[in-house]
């Protein structure tokens, strides 16, 4: 199965597939970085292998920005931005190449959202705010869960 994601003006869409092995995971994210990128709580994600990833339009809309300092991995992070409406459309790790880490909000069919892109699991639970729920039925992780973090949260 493909399916689409679009920036907020509608500059820049992505096309990419969900289906077997092109879907990594699903999760939500709670760490510091995630509540300064996303200006929220936390940033409900999916990764993708990069493979699947194509440009609608607006490739030339793109702009990236790089971090390292504040990345609990101490990876570098890579934002792609479309840079008409500064809408996050994905980031890319130095950790973990070869994958996408996309934004489940941004994806166009809304069925997506509670069906295959459901989080499985959350992370960095230690900075959750406490007026904030986990995702029911996801499994919970104290820190990050992709650079071997095994401390399980308190469902």
């Amino acid at each position: 199965m493909s399916t689409t994601e679009t920036c907020f003006c509608g500059a820049v869409q992505l096309a990419f597939s969900i289906e077997g092995d092109d879907l990594v995971n699903t999760f939500v994210c709670n760490c510091t970085d995630c509540h300064k990128v996303t200006a929220s709580m936390f940033a409900s994600n999916f990764t993708i292998r990069d493979t699947s990833l194509k440009y609608v339009r607006g490739q030339h809309k793109i702009k990236t920005f790089a971090m390292t300092k504040t990345i609990a991995s101490g990876n570098t992070m890579t934002n792609y931005f479309c840079s008409v409406c500064g809408s996050l459309m994905y980031r890319v790790s130095s950790g973990w190449p070869g994958t996408a880490i996309m934004r489940i909000g941004q994806v166009d069919d809304l069925t997506l959202h509670g069906t295959t892109l459901k989080p499985q699991l959350e992370m960095f639970t230690k900075n959750r705010v406490a007026w904030v729920k986990g995702p029911e039925g996801a499994e919970q992780y104290r820190g990050n869960y992709f650079d071997g973090e095994t401390e399980r949260s308190e469902v």
